[in-house]
């Protein structure tokens, strides 16, 4: 594999290092960089110029906005994205339910929600997991039952992040109870969150936040053209999916970019007579965990460029555990200030960084499931 760029890339990498610190508002970036929350108006305000420029969806077929980049150009759209500190573009439309339009989708399906959903016109929240069925999602028990040409749904999911903000859900639902396996009778079900019957209830996350919510669906009643592909295999579309957000969990940019953080906030914390850097111990965790950033993207580059490696599921598990990581060595700096904010904003947020991290390791499939997959298709154990 070829790790230095060519002219032609390098020409692309500037065009793009340009536009995010032009085009994207300043005070968009500077919070991100500083950790700080964005409004969902600060994440449609970003997703709607970088639609506008046509690099909202790359990954999309291009007739939807998408582009025919090279596997180095779209590593590069992220990375560069990560390290100006642009918001990334809603990952439930860009990289969940859009794709999975494009693909499985009818063509009034398309026509209605791509350009919409690549335009952040319509906010995107994923109806997955349930009590009872994270990990083993194929347990959910959330049913639809025809009526006519409507579905009845009704159960609960959980864990539904941004569904306060949310105009639809795409929802895995039970439609054949008596399936002789519990992953062949599932469908995928796009809901409008307005739809009489729908509630949404926050959850307090330990770190203060309230990002994720828990979802009733009672008696409620969706359209049967508001299925996806058919009946029944939902399944197929949910291992599709998946495949893409395990991938783009790797957050390699992201661990890049907090690492040069922590490179910068460790030499202005004082130690004795010299620097935290200066600290032996903590100098050498520092260069190990940005080494082991750097094996992560040269396996994420090395996948995407289809060099016959690790899936989707080994940068899912390993950016994971890198992240977590990085949150320790930034509540270290931080010190005793991580438990007071209004001294150092970004000293203050370490705690909260740190607590909110660890569900890296159980979205998107758990570590353990992670490791179960790797045995059984990469190992043949």
């Amino acid at each position: 594999m070829q790790l230095a760029l060519t002219g032609d890339e390098i020409a692309f990498r500037n065009h793009l290092r340009s536009l995010y610190r032009t085009e994207i508002p300043a005070e968009i970036r500077d919070d991100v960089r500083e950790g700080r929350a964005l409004s969902p108006e600060a994440l449609i305000t970003t997703q709607r110029i970088l639609n506008a420029h046509r690099i909202a969806v790359p990954n999309w077929p291009q007739q939807w906005g998408g582009r025919d980049w090279t596997p180095i150009q779209r590593h590069l759209w992220h990375d560069e994205m990560a390290l100006a500190s642009v918001p990334e573009p809603l990952t439930f439309n860009v990289d969940m339910i859009g794709p999975v339009i494009a693909r499985f989708g009818t063509e009034e399906q398309k026509a209605r929600f791509l350009p919409a959903t690549a335009n952040l016109d319509i906010w995107w929240c994923q109806g997955f997991s349930e009590p009872e069925a994270g990990s083993d999602l194929a347990s959910l028990r959330t049913t639809a039952t025809r009526d006519g040409n409507e579905y009845v749904v009704n159960g609960q999911k959980i864990w539904t992040s941004a569904a306060q903000h949310a105009d639809w859900m795409f929802c895995l639902v039970r439609t054949d109870p008596g399936a002789a396996k519990k992953q062949a009778g599932i469908s995928l079900l796009l809901i409008p969150m307005d739809t009489p019957g729908v509630t949404v209830r926050p959850i307090e996350l330990v770190g203060g936040s309230r990002e994720v919510n828990e979802v009733f669906l009672d008696d409620v009643r969706v359209p049967a053209e508001h299925l996806v592909g058919q009946e029944n295999q939902g399944w197929t579309y949910a291992k599709f999916l998946l495949g893409n957000e395990r991938t783009g969990m790797a957050a390699v940019g992201r661990t890049k970019v907090a690492l040069s953080t922590i490179k910068a906030r460790a030499r202005r914390t004082r130690v004795g007579e010299g620097t935290l850097l200066d600290d032996p111990l903590f100098a050498a965790r520092l260069a190990e965990l940005e080494n082991d950033t750097l094996a992560l993207e040269l396996v994420q580059l090395g996948a995407s460029a289809g060099v016959k490696a690790p899936t989707s599921s080994v940068l899912k598990l390993r950016g994971s555990e890198l992240q977590q990581a990085a949150t320790e060595l930034m509540m270290e700096v931080a010190g005793p200030d991580a438990l007071h904010s209004a001294v150092d904003h970004w000293a203050g947020r370490s705690t909260a960084a740190y607590l909110n991290c660890r569900k890296t390791s159980i979205y998107g499939g758990s570590t353990e499931v992670q490791r179960g997959i790797i045995a059984s298709t990469i190992l043949g154990l």
